[in-house]
């Protein structure tokens, strides 16, 4: 049994046909369209086929139109505007309103002129606007002209040398628009090429009826003087000779709203500079932008939170990025040029707010980066501090069971007080990391306690000592002097048998010098030792990292001297304190 198919309407299917030929064939529905229009003007509007031709002129035109798409589907409304036309045409139709139309077509014709970038497609619409040009000068604007001067040769040569056009129209190789993508006209091209011919047409009877000239030399005046005027216009837009023309003062006349949005942006400089909370700087902003006389009202959200500022009307610009989104009430319709304003004003305050927000995160992670490097530093000397007493409470176990020796009685008489006093400072950065008072010891005194402190663990020290009026800060010269020796007897652990010496120079300036005779630091620990922390387990890591940073701040510089093996130095220099003896 054959299915049944659904048929189309006859009238369905020879428009989805039509369609499918304008859209492979634009160029040859526009050349009928034009034979049509050809035939109705040379048999005069009162002709009754000159009415039918202009029906079929018509529906012609509607499938090659370039407003809709050919799968639109055409509203009531549309389907009116079409019923209009074709009334007119049958019922009221003169040479006013065929003037009329041609115009209207020439204004399309030449709009697709100036947006056709295909060097073929571009010469079949300009061969289009020169006929339509040559039929509205020679053909139809004589009928109604108030000096009727063009010879009966001149209109039979239009009447049989003018479509001689359409063959050419027919053999350029145009290419067909593509299915999908709608036809394009300049507006504003076209709006222009229409009032420009309506001049033509006005101004040329004018010189008929007030100079009494002929016709073609009427036609001949107006269009000289109208070129005239837009090549002047033309020069006074662009000038080209390094002056400003008439488009800078247009561009700023559509793109400048004047005072009050310096004084907002002013403003908004001026309020980014002192507040640093973004909630507090958002909700003054939009505030002072409620302000302006042709913004009645905002609203805001961000995240959970959302406000409002004045009130609202129904014309709204909104903006939204990340963390922001805005919504500006105008109190009047907003123009394009003032709704791109009020974007880009938008669009600034977004970009303030995204910058507070960063500034804060900023500080955040300063403080906690702050908070790290104190803790990190205390936790240094807490483990020097840890190290001293091991070393105490082993030779305590070792004389466990009888009476303790007398160099044991003075090494713990010497070391206790020394490591409560250093536990005490150590505790005083922590409860105040940022104080700005620096303490200052004696180089001599902390010499010879370093000398006593480290003496017992085979560490060679210098035999010249400092003189006594030089003064080092005790925080640099503790961190960095424990940090050295405790990573050179770290490093003894894993190479048995190194020699380790420390010396002290203050000839001009203090070099603190802490050497061994190991092995030499890798390349890839070198280049990283005193920038940023340091994975190794050889004892260069964080400590000597800090180190370096505190002995920066205080006006010194911690280097690798020499690294080689057998000679791996460690150097900490820069000026010293004096002391006055008087």
């Amino acid at each position: 049994m054959q299915e049944d198919t659904p048929t189309l309407p006859l009238f369905t299917r020879i428009a989805n046909y039509a369609l499918g030929f304008s859209q492979h064939y634009g160029r040859f529905v526009v050349i009928a369209m034009l034979v049509l229009l050809h035939v109705a003007a040379l048999r005069g509007v009162e002709d009754n086929w000159a009415r039918s031709l202009l029906l079929a002129h018509l529906g012609l035109l509607l499938i090659w139109q370039p407003f809709l798409r050919g799968q639109h589907q055409v509203s009531a409304t549309q389907l009116g505007f079409i019923a209009v036309g074709a009334v007119a045409v049958m019922l009221w139709l003169n040479a006013w309103l065929l003037i009329f139309w041609v115009c209207v077509l020439a204004g399309l014709v030449g709009g697709k002129v100036f947006l056709h970038q295909a060097r073929w497609q571009r010469r079949f619409y300009l061969l289009v606007l020169f006929y339509l040009l040559a039929l509205l000068a020679i053909v139809i604007l004589p009928d109604i002209a108030p000096r009727r001067e063009i010879t009966p040769e001149l209109r039979s040569a239009a009447e049989y040398l003018l479509p001689i056009l359409f063959i050419a129209m027919g053999l350029i190789p145009a290419e067909p628009d593509p299915a999908e993508a709608p036809q394009v006209i300049d507006f504003f091209y076209s709006i222009f090429l229409m009032l420009v011919l309506g001049v033509v047409i006005l101004g040329s009877f004018t010189f008929m009826t007030l100079g009494r000239t002929n016709y073609m030399e009427a036609l001949t005046y107006t269009v000289f003087l109208i070129a005239g005027t837009v090549f002047i216009i033309g020069l006074a837009w662009n000038p080209r000779t390094g002056f400003a023309g008439l488009n800078v003062f247009f561009s700023r006349y559509l793109f400048s709203i004047g005072l009050p949005v310096e004084k907002w942006l002013y403003f908004l400089a001026e309020l980014s500079s002192v507040e640093s909370r973004p909630d507090r700087f958002l909700a003054e902003s939009i505030a002072s932008l409620a302000r302006l006389p042709w913004v009645a009202g905002a609203e805001w959200g961000v995240r959970d939170e959302h406000g409002e500022h004045g009130e609202k009307t129904p014309f709204r610009v909104e903006f939204e990025n990340s963390e922001l989104s805005l919504t500006i009430y105008s109190r009047h319709r907003t123009s394009p040029a003032l709704h791109w304003h009020l974007h880009l004003l938008g669009q600034l305050l977004g970009e303030f707010y995204l910058a507070k927000q960063r500034e804060q995160k900023l500080q955040q992670q300063s403080y906690m980066q702050a908070v790290h490097e104190t803790g990190a530093r205390m936790t240094h000397d807490v483990k020097n501090l840890l190290q001293s007493l091991n070393v105490l409470v082993s030779m305590a176990r070792q004389e466990a069971g009888r009476d303790y020796s007398p160099e044991l009685q003075a090494l713990m008489t010497r070391q206790l007080p020394v490591i409560a006093q250093r536990l005490s400072s150590t505790l005083e950065k922590l409860q105040r990391p940022h104080t700005s008072l620096e303490q200052l010891v004696a180089a001599e005194a902390w010499w010879a306690a370093l000398s006593r402190q480290y003496g017992s663990e085979r560490v060679e020290f210098g035999s010249s000592s400092p003189p006594p009026t030089v003064m080092l800060p005790r925080s640099v010269a503790e961190n960095v002097a424990d940090n050295l020796i405790q990573n050179a007897l770290t490093k003894r652990l894993s190479e048995p048998g190194i020699r380790i010496r420390v010396t002290l120079d203050c000839d001009e300036l203090l070099v603190f010098r802490v050497s061994d005779s190991g092995s030499a630091i890798t390349p890839e620990i070198e280049k990283l030792l005193f920038s940023a922390p340091v994975r190794s387990n050889s004892g260069f890591g964080i400590g000597l990292f800090q180190a370096a940073q505190h002995a920066r701040e205080k006006g010194f510089v911690l280097a690798l001297d020499r690294n080689r093996d057998g000679e791996v130095s460690f150097t900490l220099s820069g000026a010293v304190h004096m002391q006055d003896r008087h």
